[in-house]
């Protein structure tokens, strides 16, 4: 089966922000997609509107077109957004985004009229139905298919950064989880769900998918979901690893990410160096350890089973990538990635909120105050120590020195 590969000759941006849709009066979630993209025909409607049904009415999803850069893409969402909030707001509807709605349960939503929604939930049951999850995916374009699975395989040594840096769904259904990213969970038990397989090759890719459609397990190559995928229609790599973003700044943040990497993996392609591979028992282990520790995970070094603090990992990654995102124009919303670390990722911003003696209306409120001024902990007192909360045991791992180097619109479900 061949899979033609639309290759990007640049390393260009494709940016999905799938907002919560909250009653600004009691915090729960308002059913009320169709009727609000019904009055915004002007965004909603064509080929590739920046503004979209998602599975459940109580999601929007923000698109971008093609972007050069990340600055454009910022721009690009803050445009539909504006426009958004002119609907919403006489109606009494605020915007937030985070991995899971604090209070909500899933039994209480409805779905979209969407058919494609209802075919999956007819397949997949359960499964589906309590998909009230939220997620930033990022496309970046990628030079040729020879390329793409290589990257992916190298991104794919990248899930537990992606994230614990976004990780914002510590409660579910009105309770916490323990979890940094509760979504990760509900979202990664989908079949076709989870971190990417170790393929070789296109050609591996290829058949694979060619199996999986003889099978039945799909009906479309758009239907595997893994956390880092190849997009062939838009010639991209799509990361989709990221838990709902609460604010403009951090989506820039994640964007910026995933755009110096696989510029950083095309340039050492183009030098002639392989690139990084690691087993898929790695990828399943450290994908686990943000999911439940977040920013204070240790994260497993190499197939010894060596590991090293995700923290110290990330401020390596940045220092390594300030270069590659000089020369892309994103430095500044790199170095968000440092402030995430030193002021706390959505997870523990809500965690501190409890820990303070507020309710999760109150962290509802927050989310809320975070999305409009567009910048993290813009309703938030001072966090507690890092590692309050569920930090990783230090005496259940080898200690490490810490200071060890080691077309169309892009976006679519």
């Amino acid at each position: 089966m061949a899979i033609r590969f639309n290759s990007s000759e640049r390393t260009t941006l494709g940016v999905e922000w799938e907002l919560q849709l909250v009653d600004s009066a009691t915090r729960h979630l308002r059913q009320e997609a169709q009727q609000l993209l019904g009055r915004l025909p002007e965004l909603s409607q064509g080929n590739h509107p920046p503004l979209r049904h998602e599975l459940m009415q109580c999601t929007v999803e923000v698109v971008t077109g093609i972007c050069e850069t990340v600055e454009e893409a910022r721009t690009d969402l803050a445009r539909t957004i504006e426009r958004l909030q002119q609907a919403t707001d006489p109606s009494g509807i605020g915007l937030i985004c985070s991995g899971t709605h604090p209070l909500d349960d899933w039994r209480d939503q409805t779905l979209s009229p969407v058919q494609r929604y209802g075919e999956l939930i007819e397949q997949m049951q359960w499964l589906a139905r309590r998909i009230l999850t939220f997620g930033v995916h990022v496309h970046v374009g990628v030079s040729s298919q020879d390329r793409a699975i290589p990257i992916v395989n190298a991104l794919a040594n990248y899930l537990p950064h992606f994230l614990a840096l976004t990780a914002s769904s510590p409660f579910w259904s009105g309770h916490d989880t323990g979890l940094a990213s509760s979504r990760s969970i509900v979202f990664g038990a989908l079949p076709t769900a989870g971190p990417p397989p170790r393929l070789p090759h296109w050609g591996a890719f290829e058949e694979y998918m060619e199996t999986l459609l003889r099978a039945g397990t799909i009906a479309s190559i758009k239907e595997v979901w893994w956390d880092v995928r190849p997009h062939p229609d838009f010639g991209t790599v799509e990361i989709r690893m990221f838990d709902g973003i609460p604010t403009l700044r951090e989506v820039g943040m994640a964007a910026a990410l995933s755009q110096s990497l696989v510029q950083l993996f095309e340039q050492q392609l183009d030098r002639g160096y392989s690139l990084p591979s690691p087993p898929t028992w790695v990828v399943t282990d450290n994908k686990w350890r943000a999911t439940r520790y977040g920013l204070d995970a240790r994260v497993i070094t190499d197939e010894r089973g060596s590991t090293a603090p995700l923290r110290d990992d990330l401020y390596e990654l940045v220092r390594e990538l300030k270069p590659v995102a000089a020369r892309l124009g994103c430095a500044a919303e790199l170095d968000v990635v440092s402030e995430t670390l030193s002021n706390g990722a959505s997870y523990e911003r809500q965690r501190a909120i409890i820990e303070q003696g507020g309710t999760l209306n109150d962290v509802v409120d927050a989310l809320s105050v975070e999305f409009r001024d567009g910048a993290p902990g813009a309703a938030l007192g001072p966090l507690p120590a890092a590692g309050a909360g569920g930090a990783q045991p230090e005496a259940d791992h080898d200690r490490t020195d810490p200071s060890r180097k080691r077309g169309p619109s892009h976006a679519g479900t």
